[in-house]
């Protein structure tokens, strides 16, 4: 079993696994130019049979979150019903800011009835960054 700090390489290692490059590219440049603040990881379950509808719901809604400077919805390889989400932000409030925009309270809104639970959640500050 992976301890909390193994647990957390892996989920960021996943972020950078997992982004298309020229995304990957866009947030590593932004990423020289500014220093995030604040990163959030956690896992969400979704009701059996409906991962999928619930990533696209979460997709459609943070696309435009100020403030925001990787946001990555993973489904979980174990679980077929779990999704994991990585979160950077340049601060905690800019991440608090967000969840009052209307997309993002739309998508809450349409993806709530499709959730079952929550499972691990980390909140972390970056300190480092390496390339890809």
């Amino acid at each position: 079993m992976m301890n909390r700090r193994e647990h957390l390489a892996a989920m960021l290692a996943m972020a950078a696994a997992l982004l298309p490059a020229g995304q990957l590219q866009a947030l590593e440049a932004r990423m020289e130019e500014l220093v995030p603040e604040y990163g959030l990881i956690g896992q969400m379950l979704a009701l059996p049979g409906k991962r999928a509808e619930l990533v696209a719901i979460l997709g459609e809604g943070t696309g435009a979150m100020p403030g925001n400077m990787g946001y990555l919805i993973g489904e979980d390889s174990a679980n077929p019903d779990a999704i994991w989400i990585v979160e950077i932000w340049e601060t905690k409030a800019a991440h608090a800011a967000s969840l009052q925009l209307p997309a993002v309270q739309e998508a809450i809104k349409k993806g709530r009835p499709l959730i079952a639970g929550f499972g691990t959640r980390a909140e972390f500050k970056p300190v480092a960054k390496t390339g890809a």
